[in-house]
């Protein structure tokens, strides 16, 4: 699996414990080859731990999926994190610097999409362990993108964090289907584009 590219995350799941070692196998695997393809044995092969460890740690592959998703997700809010921290009391800057981050992403050699909207795809089940992490980030990021809408000042705060949903998932699909030729480099000036419409343009006061 990829690195992270600048500011965009990807799994971590780095140790020396047989769980982190499962998790950091899983990840790989299922991130590169899909989790439908990839089996519970070749994670055991490609973690080197035990079959049994594996099974200690998690009750079958459905539970393998929900905690790599769970780990991801933990990852992707530590970067949602330290990118906004960078830019306080700034929210146009913080969205910028999000949406920077994410077509630059988007737009790297080897990646392979938005592992939630990945597991929802090949998950469609509602009640499926993994689309229900899947569902839950994405619900996070509806109700963190209200919040930076609301703070830049849009009248409809929801209707400009679904705008941004909108661009941020459309950014994700190109990126894997079109590779370094997706539209993920215009993901920060639609954005932009979107704050300016619901917001008006930034002035300056000289």
């Amino acid at each position: 699996m990829q690195e992270p590219i600048q500011d965009e995350p990807a799994p971590d799941g780095s140790g020396k414990s047989a769980r982190a070692r499962i998790l950091k196998a899983a990840a790989e695997l299922f991130y590169r080859d899909g989790i439908r393809a990839v089996g519970v044995d070749a994670v055991i092969a490609h973690s080197g731990v035990a079959k049994m460890s594996l099974y200690r740690n998690f009750s079958g592959k459905d539970e393998l999926v929900a905690a790599f998703l769970e780990d991801f997700d933990r990852v992707y809010w530590d970067w949602w994190d330290r990118v906004t921290a960078r830019h306080p009391d700034d929210p146009r800057a913080q969205i910028r610097a999000l949406f920077t981050a994410l077509g630059k992403r988007t737009t790297s050699p080897g990646y392979r999409g938005c592992p939630f909207i990945n597991t929802a795809v090949e998950f469609p089940e509602p009640d499926h362990p993994g689309h229900a992490v899947a569902r839950a980030n994405k619900r996070e990021l509806r109700e963190r993108l209200r919040g930076l809408a609301s703070a830049v000042g849009a009248a409809d705060p929801g209707l400009l964090a679904d705008q941004l949903l909108l661009v941020m998932d459309g950014a994700y699909t190109s990126g894997q289907t079109l590779g370094a030729d997706g539209v993920g480099q215009a993901a920060a000036a639609a954005a932009e584009a979107l704050v300016d419409a619901a917001c008006g343009p930034l002035t300056i006061n000289k």
